[in-house]
């Protein structure tokens, strides 16, 4: 019997040692991807995780989540929520359903999964979160500054400029610090220490929203930054966006009105006690400083004469500062937590050289159009000033082009205090700039190279996606789509970022957005920016939207193509991330839109009369000059196409939130407007009934389905035959061009989309690239080495809308999309064409994880490599000149893993994991 047992007991023990242990999930996060964050925005966030890469883990069967007050409370004590098992596959963004949650309480939470075998994961380590202060009556302190307006300082257009100030505020602790938390913003831009200390290397905070409805606040550790004793709280305070003449002199934003911080440092002693330093009328504060002045637009003044030795430190004397004045926190203006991160110094261009020098001053060039501030390291004499200029591009004779910057007088200015080395990098300022001049440096020293490097901001979200190929064009097409998307992602979405506008215009955002999601992660960037959209539509009964956010311009009529940012963005984001939240958010904005476009309908029945940009910056225009930027589509036309794609959209968007009567109704509209369209602008034959055709005309009405099935085979006849009367080049503006790609693959034309891309020759993506540019253009003729530049002023060199063309290359080149929303069904299907490339790679941490597609073609055979991210399935389409003489993993493919089979590919579904995939391909070429 002893020996039985025995026996037993060592077969138990040898199964539980064989016995696989199911790893925990990883990369915890909340609402649109918030890790341990404090100051978060949001009191009922949701939760999301991923499984980790294993063969033991295909899928989730269900999953349970515990938050509590406490870490020592978890996971047997969860206070505040226990989601308990859920038999689910979800596991992105589920939403919280415990206790209401307060400001600035700090949240502790964990979760574990049921794998496909309902064998359950240990628990993942511990998150938290801090909410920030979420009501204005959360607020002692007051706003509080000194009257700058009262100087009466003048700029470019007699706009009034604001002394930047120094303020500061000293106390004392009388114990050890447990914690601090400091809560501060501005109307304007600020930096803010303690104790001589840089409290964070936050750009330009808090950021732009509409700030007559919302400002937004941050939350720091600070910790670490106190001492038993004297302390000291310093800020230094600019116009910003806030009260520069970005701001148009509205009276609305307040551009005459003095900048004001608001500071609230809440301190818990050891001794048990809390101490609270506010911003109020006891604070000092000073215009007398070394930043003299400092706008967007404009540069910045730096006199190293007015430099205050310590002045951020708790044994300065302040008594000779002035009073400041203080005003009450507005009860109808919001003060709200971030809700997406701040700008920051990204990446600091250090490959620079030296194109000229001439008397006192030389010209940098750092390789690279980009956004951000130079670093100087100059050998100065005392009294000189040094002057930095910025430029996008250079005019043959080596000297700067700045017609482009128009207005913009973007030009830095550094006093010296004494002969010797200085170092500067502007602090209240960004420039975009691919070249720069010093002047007035020692006229003894010889310019080195080292003398400059470029600080590159933009607003700090990770990278997403990667894309590569064998061509060096299209991979530096890839460099130019990217950077343009940074440089223009400086807290909010901006057309460019070089001259006197730098605006957040709709039409660019929605055209750029798909791309943008592949590429970085700015689902909180995106959404944040909706926020401000809603805020500004508000403001308008017929439901505009206007066609800059913030609207600073206070526009009056809204336009085609643009306001549709309201509808198309959330739905981008909703099908990138799988978040239905931002469909949540946005749903009656949406539906306001489209009754802006109902509002406009006045004689003929479904066709809005309004404003619009139309196919803006079409190439070969038949009007000249300025008058051409809208190109030859007919706006008409344009408002009729994005009402019915709107009401279509939301139609969907209903559907999605389960609003079942809307969905209808929506629906019912957009049938109705797209009957409208075809009879109103195309002949029974699908012609555009328009003398001048244009691409774009054929393109909104075939993408946004508009035709009748028999008539949309008509038209798209005609669509190639306008393609080939262009000599297979653009013939598409800011609307045209996104869809271009969509349209034709579509249609089967993969070869012809090719074709078009991979043009040389002006109007084309490559023609850019072969006159030097490192950044997308507004135009398609910006720049060229034969006739120079487009004599329009209006003439970015790094604008990010006709870089929409990188999702086509992750989706079709590369071969990666979703099916599904949030990737939860992707999609390999690459369409080679080996005419042009021998091989194309993409990835994308989706929010399950990563997933790739990468392919080459090698002796006759395509070659391609798969990733498969947990709890996701695919459908890869896999070209073939042979599909009985296909291999996966080295096995021969079996026929019922085929769900489908043509003569050039077959289609295979399956689940998550890593595929080696051989095919016979014989080349076209």
């Amino acid at each position: 019997m002893k020996f039985k047992y025995f026996i037993l007991t060592f077969f138990i023990a040898i199964i539980s040692c064989t016995q696989v242990n199911i790893q925990q999930p990883k990369e915890l996060s909340i609402s649109e991807g918030f890790k341990n964050s404090i100051g978060f925005y949001n009191a009922k966030p949701t939760f999301s995780w991923k499984l980790p890469v294993s063969e033991q883990i295909k899928s989730q069967f269900a999953y349970q989540i515990l938050v509590a007050s406490s870490k020592e409370l978890l996971p047997d004590n969860a206070d505040l929520w226990n989601s308990k098992k859920q038999k689910s596959t979800q596991s992105t963004f589920v939403k919280y359903q415990g206790k209401a949650l307060k400001s600035r309480q700090k949240v502790y939470w964990q979760v574990r999964y049921w794998n496909q075998d309902e064998k359950a994961s240990d628990w993942s380590e511990t998150n938290s979160f801090e909410l920030g202060l979420l009501n204005n009556s959360d607020w002692q302190a007051q706003w509080t500054g000194l009257d700058t307006a009262k100087d009466s300082i003048k700029g470019v257009r007699k706009f009034l400029m604001h002394r930047p100030q120094y303020l500061r505020k000293g106390f004392e602790l009388a114990s050890d610090v447990v914690s601090a938390r400091l809560y501060i913003t501005a109307k304007g831009v600020f930096d803010v220490h303690l104790n001589g200390k840089d409290v964070s290397d936050d750009v330009m905070t808090p950021g732009w929203t509409p700030y007559n409805h919302r400002i937004e606040t941050l939350t720091y550790d600070a910790t670490e930054l106190l001492q038993v004793g004297k302390n000291v709280v310093a800020v230094e305070l600019a116009s910003g966006w806030h009260s520069g003449r970005i701001s148009r002199g509205s009276a609305l934003y307040e551009n005459f009105a003095s900048p004001k911080i608001l500071c609230q440092l809440e301190v818990v002693l050891k001794d048990g006690s809390k101490q609270t330093i506010v911003s109020d009328e006891s604070w000092r504060g000073t215009t007398n400083g070394p930043i003299r002045l400092a706008s967007v637009y404009d540069g910045e003044v730096y006199d190293a004469n007015f430099e205050i030795p310590n002045w951020n430190t708790a044994a300065f004397d302040d008594s000779n500062w002035k009073s400041v004045e203080v005003e009450a926190i507005a009860k109808n203006v919001k003060l709200a937590p971030k809700r997406h991160l701040t700008v920051k110094n990204q990446t600091v261009l250090k490959d620079v050289e030296i194109v000229s020098v001439k008397e006192n001053s030389a010209i940098f060039n750092l390789k690279q159009n980009m956004v951000g501030v130079p670093k100087v390291k100059v050998p100065m004499k005392k009294g000189d000033t040094l002057k930095i200029r910025f430029s996008e591009m250079l005019l043959k004779d080596n000297t700067f082009y700045t017609k482009n910057y128009r207005s913009a007088k973007s030009t830095d200015y550094y006093i010296a205090a004494k002969d010797g080395v200085i170092e500067y990098t502007p602090k209240f300022t960004f420039h975009g700039f691919q070249f720069l001049e010093l002047s007035g440096y020692d006229k003894n020293a010889k310019p080195d190279a080292s003398w400059v490097q470029g600080i590159a901001q933009h607003s700090n979200f990770e990278k997403k996606g990667t894309f590569t190929s064998s061509h060096n064009k299209l991979n530096q097409l890839q460099s130019n789509i990217i950077w343009g998307l940074r440089d223009n992602f400086f807290d909010i979405p901006t057309d460019c970022p070089q001259r006197d506008e730098r605006l957040g215009w709709t039409g660019d955002a929605q055209v750029i957005a798909p791309t943008s999601l592949f590429n970085y992660d700015v689902h909180a960037f995106w959404t944040a920016w909706l926020q401000s959209l809603r805020e500004n539509q508000s403001e308008h009964k017929d439901g505009m939207v206007p066609f800059i956010v913030p609207d600073v311009l206070q526009t009056k009529s809204g336009s085609s193509g643009w306001g549709d940012a309201a509808v198309i963005i959330p739905w981008d984001i909703y099908n990138t991330t799988g978040d239905i939240t931002v469909l949540e958010e946005s749903y009656e904005s949406a539906k306001k839109w489209v009754g802006y476009y109902q509002s406009k309908v006045k004689k003929q029945p479904y066709l809005p009369k309004m404003h619009s940009f139309a196919d803006w910056l079409q190439p070969y225009p038949s009007k000249p000059g300025k008058l051409g930027n809208r190109g030859d589509t007919p706006k008409d036309l344009i408002h009729a196409a994005f009402f019915a794609h709107s009401a279509h959209l939301v139609s969907k968007i209903a559907n999605t939130l389960g609003k079942t009567d809307d969905a209808k109704k929506y629906k019912d509209l957009y049938k109705a407007v797209a009957n409208a369209f075809e009879n109103e602008f195309f002949d029974e034959n699908g012609k555009f009934k328009q003398e001048r055709q244009t691409q774009t005309s054929y393109l909104l009405g075939i993408y946004f389905d508009l035709f009748k099935p028999e008539t949309k085979l008509k038209a798209q006849k005609y669509l190639l035959e306008e393609i080939k009367n262009a000599d297979y080049h653009l013939g598409t503006g800011f609307l045209g061009t996104p869809i271009l790609p969509k349209v034709l693959d579509d249609m089967g034309e993969i070869d012809l989309m090719y074709k078009i891309l991979f043009k040389e020759t002006y109007p084309s993506w490559f023609y850019s690239i072969n006159q030097g540019a490192t950044t997308m253009w507004e135009r398609w003729n910006s720049f060229s080495k034969a006739d120079g530049y487009n004599p329009q002023p209006m003439n970015s060199l790094n604008h990010y809308a006709y870089g929409a063309i990188g999702q086509w290359m992750y989706e079709r080149i590369a071969g990666l999309s979703s099916l599904a929303p949030g990737y939860q069904k992707i999609r390999i299907a690459p369409i080679p064409n080996a005419e042009f490339l021998t091989s194309a790679s993409a990835s994308v941490k989706t929010p399950y994880g990563k997933a790739s597609s990468s392919w080459k073609i090698e002796n006759d055979s395509f070659k391609l490599d798969v990733i498969i991210p947990p709890n996701t399935t695919a459908l890869v389409s896999i070209p073939t000149t042979n599909s009985n003489d296909v291999e996966v993993n080295g096995v021969k493919i079996s026929k019922n893993q085929i769900i489908d089979q043509k003569e050039d590919k077959l289609v295979i579904e399956v689940s998550a994991g890593t595929y080696n995939i051989n095919s016979k391909f014989e080349s076209k070429k």
